[in-house]
């Protein structure tokens, strides 16, 4: 079992903006370089892009909509008439799903002169594109305050260091468009929410990235990206107003690039936080004493796809074998059938406090638990998964605690999907996960991810007993406590407040220029 408490945990001092998230990542070899992102509901982003009507974070609402924002955005659409809206079930709140966008934005500067462009992060796509020249594109954010933030439209003609990239170049896939192997070579990407796309035509420019050893040096990177002309879909409702940054397989995304001008490995590293916040580090190829499995490439459209082999959960093992995609752009773990009912039953039966009755409309989860009043902490069953290899993958974060109108409860974020099994965030959560793709290896070490230090957790315990409760596996408190979603007492954390100012986005942007 695992202890979970609900002690106060103060994040002050970690609110770092967005528009200064160029920081350096920890020294670990030549060609390393890193900056900060962003989850959507995070105080930066939610002060800066659109979200009309968007529910408090940790609130019941707040996991519907976004257990329905996985669903549009990974294709596995709602019905025809909820696919733009969700409609709560007390009738008077509405929410867009579509605009709630990517889960994940950084801010990066490109050309010369430099300008910023605040992107969405996507390992489901390849292709980094910019709002470019465009007729029909979004020029403006406006917080519900009245205030507003211009974006910035990237110019070939205004970038000294721009060139456009011919029809007869390796990374050009559209030559059947072009009118001669010299002429610009055109894009389309299609994306698998209804009616968005990016079309335009490629570019070369210089992404602006700064190393990681202690000289900080400044490593003008030049980068294949789309210049993107016209814009469709969701990216006018708040998804990626201001660019896409892919980071998949194929030859066109930042990391192949980056390896193929010989900037860094073809290898990166995505660390998420308690907080909303993480970090991303091109070049970075783990560590000696990191665990690992094989990625399986498939074609035509690879993955970071991996095989687990056994399920644990408090301590009980069942062998099971079945592939998984690691999505850092799903917020909930989905699995197929089942790997779903080995760990919600075997859960289940190990779970030590009442069930909570709910509904469809109520929670997106089916597995969920009624706290006692008088209780600010709780056991629950350790969940582990054994990877091809034999490697093992603790999961830090199998649960959400949300607050209902009679009790607080906990669920096990899990759902059930039909086709393929998706390792969302929530599992990658307290981890620095490696995306090795020299070496096809997916990587993953204990990170607090802003020291580089692994955290002084202890890892679960799968220990077996013969008594009738199985015994208990410690945390660090300090290392998993997670703030009470409840309002109005002495647990709420101020890393989820919404007021954040906007001013301080514009002070931030003017002190980088």
């Amino acid at each position: 079992m695992v202890w979970y408490s609900s002690c106060r945990i103060s994040f002050l001092g970690l609110l770092i903006l967005l528009a200064s998230s160029w920081v350096l990542d920890r020294c670990e070899g030549f060609g390393e370089f890193g900056f900060e992102f962003h989850h959507r509901f995070s105080d930066q982003v939610v002060g800066v892009l659109p979200g009309d009507g968007l529910p408090n974070r940790d609130s019941s609402k707040y996991y519907r909509v976004m257990a329905h924002r996985d669903r549009l955005i990974r294709g596995r659409r709602l019905s025809n008439e909820d696919q733009s809206l969700v409609t709560f079930s007390d009738g008077n709140e509405t929410v867009r799903v579509d605009a709630l966008g990517f889960l994940h934005y950084a801010n990066v500067t490109v050309g010369t002169p430099s300008d910023w462009f605040m992107v969405a992060l996507d390992t489901g796509s390849d292709l980094f594109w910019l709002p470019c020249d465009c007729t029909n594109c979004v020029r403006e954010l406006k917080a519900p305050g009245g205030s507003s933030l211009d974006l910035n439209i990237y110019s070939p003609n205004a970038s000294s260091t721009s060139t456009k990239v011919p029809c007869n170049s390796t990374l050009c896939t559209r030559g059947d468009r072009c009118a001669s192997p010299e002429s610009d070579c055109p894009y389309q990407i299609r994306y698998l929410s209804n009616g968005t796309s990016s079309t335009g035509v490629l570019v070369e420019d210089v992404l602006h990235l700064v190393s990681n050893d202690k000289s900080s040096k400044a490593i003008p990177a030049r980068v294949t990206f789309g210049c993107g002309q016209v814009q469709t879909g969701v990216f006018h409702d708040g998804a990626a107003p201001n660019g896409l940054f892919g980071l998949g397989l194929e030859d066109i995304s930042v990391p192949s690039v980056l390896a193929k001008e010989g900037i860094a490995a073809n290898s990166f590293s995505m660390c998420f936080g308690n907080d909303g916040a993480g970090r991303i580090s091109f070049g970075d190829k783990g560590s000696v004493d990191q665990r690992e499995t094989p990625l399986n490439i498939r074609q035509p459209h690879p993955t970071y796809n991996i095989t687990v082999t056994k399920i644990s959960v408090g301590g009980n093992t069942g062998d099971l074998e079945f592939d998984a995609v690691f999505d850092s752009g799903t917020s909930f773990t989905y699995l197929t059938d089942a790997a779903y009912t080995l760990i919600s039953e075997s859960f289940n039966s190990l779970a030590l406090d009442k069930r909570y009755q709910t509904t469809d409309s109520e929670l997106p989860f089916e597995y969920c638990y009624a706290l006692s009043p008088n209780k600010d902490s709780f056991q629950y069953p350790a969940v582990n998964l054994t990877m091809k290899g034999g490697s093992s993958y603790p999961v830090y974060h199998p649960l959400v605690v949300i607050p209902m109108k009679d009790t607080d409860v906990y669920c096990l974020a899990i759902m059930k999907i039909e086709d393929i099994s998706i390792i969302g965030q929530n599992f990658m959560t307290g981890y620095r996960v490696v995306f090795d793709r020299e070496k096809l290896i997916l990587g993953w070490k204990e990170s607090d991810c802003y020291t580089g230090e692994t955290s002084a957790r202890t890892l679960p315990s799968n220990r077996s007993s013969s008594s009738a409760r199985p015994p208990a596996s410690s945390f660090d408190p300090e290392a998993t406590n997670i703030p009470s979603p409840r309002p109005n007492t002495s647990t709420t954390s101020a890393a989820y407040s919404l007021s954040i100012s906007l001013s301080l986005f514009f002070f931030s942007i003017l002190a980088i220029l």
